[in-house]
């Protein structure tokens, strides 16, 4: 609202004018009865001097105009009342004449340098608003990194400075110049939406396409209700900045016109700062896409070759050497079989889990799951491809029921124990524990290992997708299973962490609210009815 207000400064100026030659006559009337009353009548030349104060004394607060009117003014009172003959404009000594002259020059040059010295003091303050609305504007946009919301706050802020609609003017992906922020009329009968007519925008892509200023207050257009400011940086035009102008003095559209290409510029360098963001975020994103690219085309293809080179060869000797081999090699090679299958189906699955839980696709079929009949399920599968090994599970006295999705839930468990399986020895235990609260209804579960362990500075990102530690890279895998169970455990609203075991190895730790809503029996959602 700067113009505003030096408009209305200088409309309180005007209206002031008339009051101030009041106060002038007022004045200078007071003081030659003043000067007769103390009975300085016969001392003409401090009479002169005194007469000087209304002359300052306007220039400071009124101009030039009262000035000067209160030096004439203050000769014709000298001459009347205190030089002779008294009472009358007539002189005796005509020398006295060179005393007006020199009376009137001294008042009028002192009233210019007052005045002049009020005007560049209005000038200082002007130019100090001006400052003051420029760093409000450069603050606003240096905490902003979205490019829409960068637009809306330039155009509502310059509205604000200026007190006139403005418009930002910015090319689509076409290279045609659109209306892409507009602020709101700043005051009542000013036009609505003003930008979007055909003229302003026609008038926008001349001064994008030139790269110079146009509209009134310019060299350029001057005709246009606008005024039109190109968004330039030293690489490239971003766009075009625009207010409405109204009909005002030529020094006024001038210090719009500077005070628009200070925003401008602050605009350009604020758009050219958010558009190289998003390309270094995008940059950033496709190195990321690459690297998980790359991760998956290695791990996959490893992981898949494994079990393949397995299934093949063993089923090729039983296919070409039958005859050879006896009932226990033939069930060794079937078994062989089955392992590969079984790991290739591992693998299938937690790759469309990672797709399911990446693209929202994952869908919870909750029920009341018995976790004891879970953890049994898991059970026969990992014993499926480690017969040997010993795994000891302790669960509460009664029965632990939690409200999720059961299959979800297993897959989960199958992938913490395998892995509590590949990371430790063959002679090493695993032991599962459960525990619940009832306040809060939590569900806790500890698998344990007592296998290589896991560093302090992995335990967070071993849930990273592809993430393997330097220290496992002998041991085959795809670095997806633990962000899978991170995934579905937070889908459940749950938490998965990993942890010192205290007997030595690595110990991860599931926790799970036990109710998601509603009273825990009966219920009549999706999935069966527990009593």
């Amino acid at each position: 609202m700067l113009s505003e207000r030096i408009k209305k400064e200088t409309r309180a100026s005007h209206g002031k004018r008339v009051p101030s030659y009041v106060w002038v006559t007022l004045g200078v009337t007071l003081l030659t009865l003043l000067l007769h009353a103390i009975g300085m009548s016969g001392d003409q030349v401090n009479v002169a001097l005194v007469y000087l104060f209304p002359v300052l004394v306007s220039a400071v607060y009124w101009g030039m105009g009262p000035a000067v009117y209160a030096a004439s003014f203050s000769v014709i009172m000298f001459d009347f009342f205190f030089v002779p003959p008294y009472l009358s404009f007539t002189v005796e000594d005509l020398r006295y004449l060179i005393s007006f002259v020199v009376y009137l020059a001294v008042a009028i040059l002192t009233a210019s340098l007052a005045g002049r010295l009020r005007q560049q003091l209005e000038m200082v303050k002007a130019r100090e608003a001006t400052t003051n609305s420029l760093y409000a504007l450069s603050r606003q946009m240096t905490a902003i990194t979205d490019l829409n919301t960068l637009l809306v706050n330039i155009a509502t802020q310059v509205s604000l400075t200026l007190g006139k609609p403005a418009a930002v003017y910015l090319p689509d992906g076409q290279g045609d110049l659109l209306v892409t922020s507009s602020s709101s009329p700043a005051s009542e009968g000013e036009k609505d939406n003003w930008g979007n007519g055909e003229s302003e925008i026609a008038i926008a892509k001349w001064v994008y396409h030139h790269g110079q200023i146009a509209g009134k207050g310019s060299s350029a257009l001057r005709e246009s209700p606008g005024l039109y400011v190109p968004l330039r940086t030293e690489e490239q035009i971003h766009g075009v900045l625009a207010v409405s102008m109204d009909a005002g003095e030529s020094h006024e559209q001038q210090e719009q016109l500077r005070l628009l290409e200070a925003c401008g510029g602050l605009a350009a360098g604020a758009i050219a700062r958010v558009k190289l963001a998003e390309k270094a975020r995008l940059a950033q994103i496709t190195a990321e896409s690459e690297r998980i690219r790359t991760a998956l085309l290695d791990s996959v293809s490893h992981e898949l070759r494994t079990p393949l080179t397995a299934i093949i060869g063993s089923a090729t000797g039983l296919l070409e050497n039958d005859t050879l081999f006896t009932p226990e090699d033939r069930r060794e090679l079937t078994g062989n079989i089955r392992d590969g299958a079984l790991r290739m189906n591992r693998l299938v699955t937690n790759l469309l889990g990672m797709v399911r839980l990446e693209s929202g696709m994952l869908q919870l079929n909750r029920k009341w799951c018995d976790v004891g009949d879970i953890i049994s399920a898991v059970l026969t599968q990992v014993r499926e491809f480690s017969p040997h090994r010993k795994v000891q599970v302790e669960l509460p006295d009664d029965p632990a029921f939690i409200y999720g999705d059961e299959v979800l839930l297993e897959q989960v468990l199958v992938n913490i124990v395998s892995n509590a399986i590949k990371y430790s020895s063959d002679e090493s235990q695993i032991v599962i524990t459960v525990t619940s609260n009832k306040s809060p209804s939590q569900l806790t579960i500890w698998v344990a290992d007592q296998g290589v362990g896991i560093p302090e500075a992995e335990r967070l990102r071993i849930f990273d997708k592809f993430y393997r530690s330097e220290s496992t890279q002998h041991v085959t895998g795809t670095g997806l299973g633990l962000a899978i169970c991170k995934g579905i455990v937070e889908v459940h609203r749950g938490t998965i962490v990993a942890e010192s075991n205290p007997g030595g190895g690595t110990r991860m730790r599931i926790e799970l609210p036990m109710e998601a809503h509603g009273s825990r029996f009966p219920y009549s959602e999706q999935g069966e009815v527990e009593e």
